[in-house]
């Protein structure tokens, strides 16, 4: 193919998912072009030493159950160009007062062994997944709108995942330790556990978990990134940093542009492109709806975490709740506007499985609690939320406060001026409750095009939706290619 025959290609935004459209299309022959407003790229997928002494933290997302198990990264090779998972001995755990930690196991039967009189029902639900994840995944890892080529399985699995959470838990399992195990994976959905679907969440993080594991990546999520980038400066390729998109017209002639942003940006964005875009789809990006905010803390730590249960400090992933009831009461509480004050804190140990992340002697840990959307705290509140946060991990692990040499606090603001697809501080690209979160895009069996030729979309308010997997970039990209097919 002659120089000038080559399509081009302008990608605006480089989180994993504009990352993965530009290796995809490098691949066919594209010229690729990205843009991005920050520095560096990665979007929310990005690592730094935010504490000034060669410390590695994760600014995003930390564990990867999703990315380790992604089929588009898996198709791309990304550990030829550097990438490792790196996985501690467990999984998961999730502390209590009065008993011990819960703990999710890379082994089905091994996880539910330790959960007594729930050991059946555990084993039970999560048998087919656990069987066949990656089967389960080609599926849920698409456009939910579209047949299903595994409908049986779509089916079954649709029987697990419809339910609200917290009924869920109370129908399948008779003792505490099981139903917190599964709310705890069900409250990343983000939203009240007692809405329809939220059960997905408990189920799919729990299988993951068992198959997949939940790893982190050694040197940090932005080594993902990394890899990523080394395969894209293999192909005809541009990164433009420091680069910030406000009107598509003042982008090259391209024959393709591919926007990783959330519906809100696409529609205070300039350009011709944008101003055809159909009433319908307008219509769909108006109505899309963002959800709860996080409030993140990343801890410099003299030591590791003094857990009352020393299995915990083997688990790369923690889940700070407590009991099911108090997860749900958390979560409820976020949605209606309010802080809790015991919330439900996400845990990252990632030098439990990389020690690299810090220097002798010194731990990182990242943690997040949910928030409501856009919450601004006072001045003289500033700290409220991360004190209560470190309040609730010193409830299972006594003397954590005096392991602490440092904090970052990323409240929602600062969370989206450094990244404005974290809108109002919402991780997710968008509510994850209610339709929403099957129906990423809105009501559309095209959920990558606009209604304008040549105009996609490729954020995680696109399916499947939210975490570093990279698919809303590789839908995104295959919708690309087939319409220049069809031309």
């Amino acid at each position: 193919m002659s120089e000038t025959a080559r399509p081009h290609v302008n990608i605006v935004g480089s989180g994993p998912n504009g990352l993965t459209a530009a290796a995809m299309l490098g691949r066919a022959g594209w010229r690729v072009r990205i843009f991005e407003r920050n520095e560096i790229v990665g979007g929310a997928a990005a690592s730094t030493d935010v504490f000034g002494d060669g410390s590695i933290v994760d600014l995003g997302a930390a564990a990867h159950p999703f990315g380790v198990a992604s089929p588009v990264f898996r198709h791309l090779g990304l550990e030829e160009y550097g990438l490792k998972w790196l996985h501690s001995k467990y999984p998961m755990a999730h502390p209590f007062d009065d008993r011990p930690a819960a703990i999710l196991h890379r082994d089905v039967r091994e996880t539910a062994r330790a959960l007594g009189v729930d050991s059946t029902a555990w084993r039970l639900i999560h048998r087919s997944l656990v069987n066949s994840i990656d089967d389960y995944l080609e599926q849920i890892m698409r456009p939910l709108l579209r047949f299903p080529n595994r409908p049986m399985k779509m089916a079954r699995f649709g029987v697990l995942g419809t339910p609200p959470s917290s009924w869920f838990v109370r129908t399948a399992f008779r003792e505490e330790a099981a139903r917190a195990l599964f709310t705890g994976s069900a409250a990343h959905a983000n939203t009240p556990l007692g809405h329809p679907f939220t059960s997905t969440y408990g189920v799919l993080f729990s299988a993951l978990g068992m198959t997949r594991g939940w790893p982190v990546i050694q040197g940090g999520t932005g080594a993902l990134i990394d890899a990523l980038v080394k395969l894209i400066s293999e192909y005809d390729s541009e990164i433009h940093t420091n680069y910030e998109v406000t009107d598509l017209d003042a982008l090259p002639a391209a024959q393709a542009t591919i926007l990783d942003i959330t519906p809100s940006q696409a529609l205070v964005m300039r350009g011709k492109q944008l101003r055809e875009l159909p009433d319908a789809t307008v219509q769909r990006f108006q109505r899309w709806r963002y959800g709860p905010g996080v409030y993140k803390v990343d801890w410099q730590l003299d030591g590791p975490v003094p857990w009352a249960d020393s299995r915990v400090a083997s688990a790369t992933t923690v889940h700070v709740g407590g009991r099911a009831a108090e997860i749900r009461l958390a979560e409820a509480q976020v949605n209606a506007g309010r802080i809790p004050e015991r919330p439900f804190v996400m845990v990252v140990q990632p030098q439990v499985a990389d020690p690299s992340r810090a220097p002798d002697g010194k731990h990182i840990l990242w943690t997040y609690t949910h928030v409501p959307h856009g919450y601004k705290p006072a001045t003289k509140d500033r700290e409220y939320v991360a004190d209560v946060i470190q309040s609730q991990i010193e409830r299972f692990a006594p003397g954590f406060g005096t392991k602490v040499l440092a904090k970052k606090i990323w409240d929602p603001a600062a969370l989206e001026e450094w990244n404005p697809n974290l809108v109002g501080g919402d991780i997710a690209g968008g509510s994850m409750a209610g339709l929403q979160s099957l129906l990423r895009g809105g009501l559309t069996l095209e959920p990558y095009r606009t209604g304008v030729r040549g105009l996609y979309m490729c954020s995680s308010s696109t399916p499947p939706g939210a975490g570093v997997h990279g698919m809303p970039g590789a839908w995104a990209a295959h919708a690309v290619l087939e319409d220049q097919r069809n031309l």
